[in-house]
């Protein structure tokens, strides 16, 4: 049975604004508001209905999972591009002990090299990455293409299309109106869009534990689709939605859909209890993590991956073109993956070339 819930602002945007960046905690998760239930959580605007998330338990069958972990647990690369949701500047952790930071402003910093400041500001590093397709990015003269990790895992990319495909079709069934609206959204740039879902682009963190944010950038008119694959045992790591008093317990094959354009959002701490942290101890090594670069989480035996699935906003403002302006900055000659790339966009019905 899935129960349905009504919540009420109880921070004012203002304030929210003000926290931006901000850890969360279990104090955020008012009146035992934490969903670990299916559940379809609403606010009322002028009368009418509004959602806010739905909450599905074990959505994602374990083959689900299992494709998912064998083409995206890699994905999360260490990244200093992640804004606020990294948190404030901890000029104490062991990144940046190693570095001299300079003109630190919340999260974001200039730091020392070589005797001089760096031109580029960062932030926190953290393991994150985006799988997809990016818009254009003027300052670099680059056109929408596909993402680093995409053109180079290319083969990862297409295996892993099936779960992508069905978060979309659960996406669908939960929320057919928002669904159709971006759906028909990403269909005005087929080519940008990750093959029949109303998705461009998936963000794959690992042990990331994101302060408090929103995903300025995604289409104001649809909504993130959030799923967790897990390795080893944890705590904590709940989604918070601060300013509604309410939390999910997102865990291994679960799916939260939800409003994340306007929406402020973290994760609480992933804590490990001693004897979660004497069986994650046990667990063999998988991936090649040196502690000492200091990516937050990655000195942890455990592993939670998250994969947020949405649409960007800017996609359509690229040009309606085919896939040979695409290729131009996808395909590179030493891409051994080149001629696999070209058959799958010529084979697939959401291309042109």
């Amino acid at each position: 049975m899935v129960k349905k819930i009504y919540v009420k602002q109880i921070i004012s945007d203002e304030k929210m604004k003000s926290m931006q960046g901000d850890w969360a905690t279990n104090k955020h998760i008012k009146n035992n508001n934490l969903i670990n239930f299916d559940a379809d959580i609403y606010k009322k605007i002028n009368g009418k209905d509004i959602i806010i998330a739905k909450f599905r338990k074990k959505a994602l069958n374990e083959n689900d999972c299992k494709i998912a972990w064998e083409n995206f647990k890699d994905a999360a690369k260490a990244s200093r591009g992640r804004g606020p949701a990294a948190g404030h500047i901890d000029i104490n952790n062991t990144y940046w002990r190693k570095r001299t930071p300079i003109k630190t402003d919340k999260w974001s910093t200039s730091y020392i090299v070589n005797g001089k400041i760096s031109k580029m500001k960062v932030n926190n590093q953290v393991a994150s990455n985006v799988v997809g397709y990016y818009e254009g990015t003027p300052f670099m003269k680059l056109p929408a293409r596909m993402t680093h990790y995409t053109r180079s895992n290319f083969d990862k990319f297409q295996n892993g299309l099936s779960v992508l495909q069905k978060l979309g079709k659960i996406y669908k069934k939960l929320t057919p109106k928002v669904y159709k609206n971006q759906n028909m959204r990403a269909g005005k740039r087929n080519h940008l869009r990750i093959p029949e879902t109303p998705f461009s682009s998936i963000t794959v963190n690992r042990n990331f534990r994101t302060a408090l944010h929103t995903d300025a950038g995604n289409f104001n008119g649809g909504m993130a689709v959030m799923t967790a694959l897990e390795r080893g045992k944890y705590s904590g790591g709940y989604t918070v939605f601060p300013q509604y008093g309410i939390g999910f317990d997102v865990r291994h094959g679960d799916v939260l859909i939800m409003e994340n354009c306007n929406t402020w959002h973290a994760n609480t701490e992933i804590k490990e209890s001693k004897s979660q942290r004497k069986y994650n101890e046990s667990l063999k090594d998988i991936f090649n993590d040196n502690p000492e670069v200091g990516t937050a989480g990655l000195d942890k035996k455990y592993t939670r991956i998250t994969i947020v699935c949405y649409l960007r906003e800017k996609l359509l403002n690229e040009p309606n073109k085919t896939n040979k302006y695409i290729l131009k900055y996808t395909l590179k000659k030493k891409n051994k993956k080149k001629n696999k790339t070209k058959k799958f966009i010529k084979s697939n019905k959401n291309y042109e070339y």
